[in-house]
């Protein structure tokens, strides 16, 4: 029986067990010599069916954590001790072909006796071991269930394990999300450090050249030094960025104020859905109207005013990374300008304030946490494009500050960095990790500073 097949029939066996437990609660309740419940009925069934499917699924995740492993160290006994000594990636590539040739794919080799041996004994082996679990689960399901609807009582506190569980859970997902925030961080960061052994901070930091065309076989020439300056990948980010939100921020703003401010019910239902719209478009349909479109009308423009305008610019790939932005600032800014409670804008009504004044000095004030949320979710999404750059703006490191010239941008570089066949020691495939821990800590500014803001400009009202 597969997992999938397995986990879903422990669901189903979940599902009868709380219709049961439901069912005995019920019925000790309404029994004429019954004592008054502790917890409702669908409390205790909602106990029986977590007893029934925690257990076992907590076996089907550390079976399979623990038993594929043992699997292929028996499979491939045989076959290791007739190849000798073997390194980590030979191991690796075996145990890939022996997969491979279990699944019905391709090898990478000849299919030797041996191979096929630990092949097949690891497909008896899978069986075997699927055989077991399916065994181990239901066990533990169905005796897990028993158990607990054996301990339906009136006195049963139900209710309180029930959510004490689902607390638990909430907890345990909180946590694993901070464990992975942690594990991205250092992951960055341990691959920074290598990165930097082989350049210097300062020359990263505050280098002005980008070029980081190393050598990464020993039989290639040519490209024996790099220029790992980030200064210019920066610059063009910052560039990008910041023709973007000059579009997004504006539009995005005035439109979610007169939405929710100005707009009558039947516009903003036709306006406000049409406008989201965009925030559903894939980013290289974006792409693509950057390049075809946007970009040659500049550069027609511009040679018709007599500037020099590259093919591939910084202002093209900004306007359009604009355009797809403003839903982002528009649609969470409207939804935190309608949240402001109305007795706020009748007491400044009743003050004798106009309708803008009401906007501009109590309704903006008492949603700038959420406007500058949006905000700074829209620069996170202007920062991190990488499509809209790559066909609008191009590749070339340039270190202007003409909108009109070609640039790129970490994200662009990051992607080039890890592209075809790299190997993980060399700096240049480093750099990529160098970038996105500048990236975070950039990022990480960014927000600081935004709670500065919020902090400082705020208006707090009983």
């Amino acid at each position: 029986m597969s997992s999938t097949s397995l986990i879903a029939l422990v669901l189903v066996l979940s599902a009868l067990a709380y219709w049961q437990g439901r069912r005995r609660a019920h019925a000790l309740a309404v029994h004429p010599a019954a004592v008054k419940m502790h917890s409702r009925p669908g409390y205790h069934g909602m106990l029986i069916a977590l007893w029934c499917a925690l257990p076992a699924l907590v076996i089907v995740i550390g079976w399979h954590m623990a038993a594929d492993p043992l699997m292929v160290n028996l499979a491939m006994k045989s076959l290791v001790e007739a190849q000798g000594d073997l390194s980590p990636g030979q191991l690796n590539l075996l145990v890939n072909d022996m997969r491979n040739l279990v699944s019905g794919n391709i090898v990478s080799r000849e299919i030797d006796p041996l191979l096929q041996a630990a092949a097949d004994q690891y497909a008896a082996l899978r069986r075997l071991s699927s055989a077991a679990l399916a065994v181990v689960v239901l066990s533990t399901a169905l005796g897990a269930a028993y158990f607990a609807h054996s301990r339906i009582r009136p006195n049963l506190r139900a209710r309180n394990m029930v959510e004490r569980t689902f607390e638990v859970f909430l907890a345990l997902c909180s946590i694993f999300a901070v464990f992975i925030t942690i594990g991205i961080v250092f992951s960055l960061l341990f691959e920074s450090i290598r990165f930097f052994q082989h350049v210097s901070l300062t020359e990263f930091l505050f280098g002005l050249d980008w070029s980081p065309q190393m050598a990464i076989r020993a039989d290639q020439t040519g490209m024996s030094s790099g220029s790992f300056g980030a200064v210019p990948v920066l610059a063009g980010t910052f560039l990008i960025s910041a023709i973007a939100m000059s579009i997004a921020v504006p539009f995005g703003l005035m439109s979610a104020i007169y939405l929710s401010e100005y707009a009558g019910p039947k516009f903003r239902a036709i306006v406000k859905p049409m406008l989201e719209i965009l925030a559903g478009v894939p980013t290289v349909v974006y792409g693509f109207f950057a390049a075809l479109v946007v970009a040659p009308f500049i550069r027609n423009l511009g040679t018709t005013l007599g500037l020099s305008v590259s093919s591939e610019s910084a202002l093209a790939a900004g306007l359009v990374m604009g355009i797809m932005i403003i839903p982002f600032v528009s649609s969470l800014s409207d939804d935190v300008i309608n949240a402001v409670p109305q007795s706020l804008r009748d007491g400044s009504y009743g003050l004798g304030a106009t309708r803008s004044e009401t906007i501009k000095l109590v309704v903006l004030p008492a949603a700038l946490p959420g406007i500058v949320g949006s905000i700074l979710l829209a620069v996170s999404r202007a920062i991190g494009e990488t499509m809209i750059v790559v066909m609008a703006a191009g590749l070339a490191a340039n270190l202007t500050a003409n909108p009109l010239q070609a640039v790129t941008t970490v994200t662009v570089q990051i992607v080039t960095l890890l592209v075809g066949d790299q190997e993980f020691d060399s700096p240049k495939t480093l750099a990529a990790f160098a970038l996105g821990m500048l990236l975070f800590v950039v990022t990480l500014i960014l927000n600081v500073i935004a709670l500065y803001v919020v902090r400082k400009y705020r208006e707090e009202y009983e």
